[in-house]
């Protein structure tokens, strides 16, 4: 059973948001998934097989639980899927509804739902969490916690308390600010769902889109989540729909014999 490692937003090996995809034929059992995404210990493991109706069914785990939508492991998904000499558009059914990625200008675009934040209070110990007071804190449809802080140097220099993060009722924390080169900056913790930081995150950015381009009057917006490995992103707001594009590394193939 082929696997194979893409690094996803990003255009050079060893940066953007790796995730493993294995691409299926028939149905497979759930605790065996998930063992196998605690196994490969990255963010997300991609599982997809052919479906009846001529879509794919497209599953992401963390290394401790299935999650309803990711954009790294969607856009890996893709590129495998190119890589093994299937044509796009690849329409996929997920938890969260039908998404469809498509080829385009050399990158690959997600079409996925659009998850504004509505604002509210700060949870208790958010901010000691983070070691930051936030200039507003909203809850996006992905069950993340938007916090805008007042600077690009705050967002990259950030270095959060991540046990105190994980007492956060929510599945992650999404920090941004404006950016000098970019529109936005973010960053996106997450170790209550076993990811203490994820380099880049295509889900968040379905809430980061909206609110960015509320507030800077646009719907056409760059972005970059500066993590470690970094990632860049282009987004289109599009209605009720978040356009995300990116490019895709695959960095190793290999076997999975269990």
């Amino acid at each position: 059973m082929e696997y194979r490692v893409v690094d996803a937003f990003t255009e050079r090996p060893f940066a953007g948001n790796p995730a493993a995809v294995l691409v299926l034929d028939e149905p497979y059992d759930q605790e065996w998934a998930q063992r196998v995404a605690a196994e490969f210990n990255l963010a997300e493991t991609a599982f997809t097989r052919p479906l009846p109706d001529g879509t794919r069914e497209l599953r992401w785990f963390t290394p401790e639980i299935e999650v309803d939508l990711c954009g790294h492991a969607t856009l890996a998904t893709a590129h495998v899927l190119a890589e093994l000499g299937v044509q796009g558009p690849y329409r996929f059914s997920s938890r969260s509804g039908p998404l469809t990625v498509t080829a385009e200008d050399g990158r690959l675009w997600l079409d996925f739902p659009a998850r504004p934040a509505a604002e509210v209070d700060a949870p208790e110990g958010l901010a000691e969490a983070l070691g930051v007071e936030p200039l507003w804190v909203g809850r996006g449809g992905t069950d993340d916690l938007l916090v805008e802080v007042a600077d690009e140097t705050i967002v990259r220099t950030l270095d959060p308390n991540l046990y105190a993060l994980r007492a956060i009722p929510a599945r992650g924390v999404i920090v941004t600010a404006p950016g000098a080169e970019y529109d936005m900056v973010s960053r996106f913790f997450a170790p209550g769902v076993g990811v203490p930081e994820d380099p880049v995150t295509g889900s968040a950015h379905t809430v980061l889109a909206p609110f960015w381009a509320e507030r800077l009057g646009r719907t056409e917006l760059t972005a970059h989540q500066a993590s470690a490995r970094g990632g860049d992103l282009l987004l289109r707001v599009r209605g009720d729909r978040i356009i995300i594009g990116g490019h895709a590394v695959s960095v190793a193939t290999g076997d999975l014999r269990v």
